[in-house]
């Protein structure tokens, strides 16, 4: 499927290599979850493949809200839902790397395989959020970021967890897969630089560069592919 332009807004990213709005209010609210909800359907450290089984509850209206974002980055009671991206077509996984208008002086230069952001109340109108209104508002965001001229599938492979850094507490990420029938994409972003299609060997060769998220999915390339 193939999605229309959107108006891109301007944002920012984490140390984990989360996309953040910069010009969204500080009052703005984010989908999240409990951490007791994600701790009983089983927390785990990195990958994990059983994505159903979490999906289920997680985009059930009764479990996932809005919190503010001020208070989601800093109580490890939640976990905001995170959608992680990975561009592909055939063997070959779209990279890019942070330029200079990034903001943080410590994000310029990480590379990244990941395109996502945060869940806002203006991803839905209501107070929570189901599949198909996640799957909407992944597109979105997507959109505001690259734009993907050709056919492509959405899968979700995967769901990332890292509880090994404060800022991974606090975030849960959905790992999707976009299969592009052609490798036509085009960024919007002015930060995003380098955006091209590299191969596995190529991607390896450069990991030590990369975000955490992007280095924890490069790992495990092989499997978010199939």
């Amino acid at each position: 499927m193939s999605r229309d332009s959107s108006t891109p807004r301007r944002s920012a990213q984490n140390d984990v290599g989360i996309e953040v709005s910069s010009m969204n209010s500080p009052n703005e609210n984010i989908l999240v979850i409990k951490r007791s909800l994600f701790d009983k359907l089983g927390s785990f450290q990195g990958l994990n493949f059983e994505a159903e089984k979490y999906l289920g509850v997680i985009l059930s209206r009764g479990n996932n809200f809005f919190l503010p974002r001020a208070q989601a980055e800093k109580d490890p009671a939640y976990k905001q839902i995170i959608p992680y991206v990975l561009v592909a077509f055939e063997n070959s996984v779209l990279h890019y790397v942070r330029g200079k208008k990034a903001g943080e002086q410590r994000l310029v230069a990480k590379g990244s395989i990941g395109i996502g952001g945060h869940m806002n109340e203006t991803d839905e109108s209501l107070f929570a959020m189901d599949e198909q209104a996640y799957r909407a508002g992944v597109e979105r965001e997507v959109n505001e970021e690259i734009n993907i001229e050709t056919p492509f599938e959405d899968r979700i492979v995967a769901l990332l967890n890292d509880d090994s850094t404060e800022v991974g507490r606090v975030h849960l990420g959905i790992v999707h897969v976009f299969k592009l029938k052609e490798p036509k994409v085009q960024k919007r972003e002015a930060m995003i630089t380098g955006l091209t299609f590299l191969t596995k060997e190529e991607l390896i060769a450069r990991r030590e560069s990369f975000e955490s998220w992007s280095q924890i999915c490069v790992d495990s390339l092989d499997r978010l592919l199939l």
